[in-house]
């Protein structure tokens, strides 16, 4: 037991909700799983909730005054630094245009019935730890690895669409199967999705993207119409054929660079660091993003002969255009186009000069590192898969002799217009970047060679 729950069960002995609080969800769950110990801590009573969390104020246990939310019967508290959220056992009912229920008191079973999946409505006592299966179903199903609904599966997915994206992450997540009826229920269910607000939608989503079974994932949202709801632009992908170089369309080269992303940050951490838990969400999404433009600029002049020129840059367009729909932080989309723009820099080569490796490192500054691992992730998803290590070695090499730091213009606008004698205007610019540009191919290296070269180019 949780040292949060070891403190709240000493708390309430001798009291009312003595024999009447337990703790649900995913913490139960995960337990008997035999997973790590979940952080997610949620208590259930048939009493208000309220009353218990302020016995537990009173008491002095809290870390802060309880945070109670009246209209559904909840509150929140934190204990030693532990936050757990109390609920009443209540009743739900929806409204067919919103997600937000009416809420009144019930019992254990019917607050077992407003739940998501039968396996997240078991619960623990916290006076004895016994485990209590409120709708006789959850251990089993449990145990036999079925995600099923407490109730008819279509009334819980029209009660609150964003259940159909947690049955795709459950499913794969612990590897489970549908119940028999569930997989038809969400599709027919899909479009409700839509009244889900995106960042509910985005938040949900970026967890199934982050775990290693996204691949898996991916497809099942795409089979079931629900990555239709919120992600189209994706879906012109399957069936979108690639010629010579791959062995699968668009589509499931995607999952599989997708797949390759995750594989490579655990089997060889980037960095030095050992300690590295998953990829990046960036790379993540670059990953799903780095082809969606193929559809659209393919061509084929010959049979056999397929072309899809411009893709990365209309690429990033859709990017931002998507990720932006779904709410993602403008810095965090940015970075993700950028990637999808750059993509294709590495192309197929295998051997880059020294010059070509510092411009790479100027133009990709602090995000040098996810390009690699997005390119190696796609190179690795091609008919002959080509690893980048010669490339990532050559690279080392070069960024350990010429930092991205030292790759800038030696002398600033203001000493460019002093050496040449020139005004303020565009010409200085163009001056810069051509020190830029000689720094890059090696020719200078401070400030006083760059002046003499200055010098030397305006006669």
């Amino acid at each position: 037991m949780h040292s949060a729950l070891e403190t709240i069960r000493s708390c309430v002995l001798g009291t009312c909700f003595e024999g009447d609080l337990y703790l649900v969800g995913g913490a139960v769950r995960d337990e008997l799983l035999g997973l790590p110990g979940s952080d997610d801590l949620d208590l259930v009573t048939t009493q208000l909730s309220a009353d218990l969390v302020q016995l537990l104020w009173d008491r002095g246990i809290c870390d802060f005054h309880p945070v109670v939310y009246e209209r559904f019967g909840t509150a929140m508290i934190s204990v030693a630094g532990q936050k757990v959220e109390a609920v009443q056992t209540r009743r739900e009912s929806y409204s067919a245009r919103s997600r937000k229920p009416s809420v009144e008191p019930g019992t254990l079973q019917q607050d077992a019935e407003r739940r998501d999946f039968t396996i997240n409505t078991l619960l623990r006592s916290l006076t004895d730890w016994t485990l209590v299966d409120p709708l006789g179903t959850g251990v089993s199903d449990l145990n036999e690895g079925v995600l099923r609904t407490p109730l008819e599966p279509r009334k819980t997915f029209h009660d609150d669409p964003l259940r159909m994206l947690r049955a795709v992450r459950f499913r794969h997540r612990f590897g489970f199967s549908y119940a028999p009826d569930l997989a038809e229920a969400i599709q027919k269910s899909a479009p409700r999705l839509k009244i889900v607000s995106a960042e509910r939608i985005r938040d949900e989503f970026l967890k199934i993207l982050q775990h290693p079974s996204a691949n898996l994932a991916l497809d099942d949202l795409l089979v079931l119409g629900l990555l239709e709801q919120f992600l189209p632009e994706l879906l012109p992908l399957k069936g979108c054929e690639q010629g010579k170089w791959h062995h699968l369309d668009a589509w499931d080269h995607t999952r599989l660079v997708v797949l390759n992303v995750h594989q490579m940050s655990t089997s060889s951490p980037r960095n030095g660091d050992a300690h590295k838990q998953g990829p990046d969400i960036i790379t993540l999404l670059a990953a799903m993003f780095h082809d969606v433009a193929k559809p659209q600029t393919r061509t084929e002049p010959n049979p056999g002969e397929v072309h899809f020129y411009g893709h990365d840059h209309e690429g990033a367009e859709v990017a931002r255009t998507a990720l932006g729909r779904l709410k993602i932080p403008n810095d965090t989309a940015e970075v993700v186009a950028f990637l999808v723009e750059n993509h294709m820099r590495l192309s197929s080569a295998n051997q880059f000069g020294t010059p070509a490796i510092r411009r790479l490192i100027r133009d990709m500054g602090d995000h040098l590192d996810q390009l690699l691992d997005l390119c190696e992730a796609d190179r690795l998803a091609h008919k002959e898969p080509q690893p980048l290590t010669q490339l990532r070695a050559q690279i080392e090499a070069v960024r350990t002799e010429s930092p991205k730091e030292t790759l800038e213009s030696p002398l600033t606008g203001e000493e460019i217009m002093s050496t040449l004698s020139l005004p303020p205007g565009p010409e200085v610019g163009v001056w810069k970047q051509k020190l830029v540009d000689a720094v890059i191919e090696g020719v200078l290296h401070d400030a006083d060679s760059a002046r003499a070269w200055l010098l030397e180019q305006r006669q």
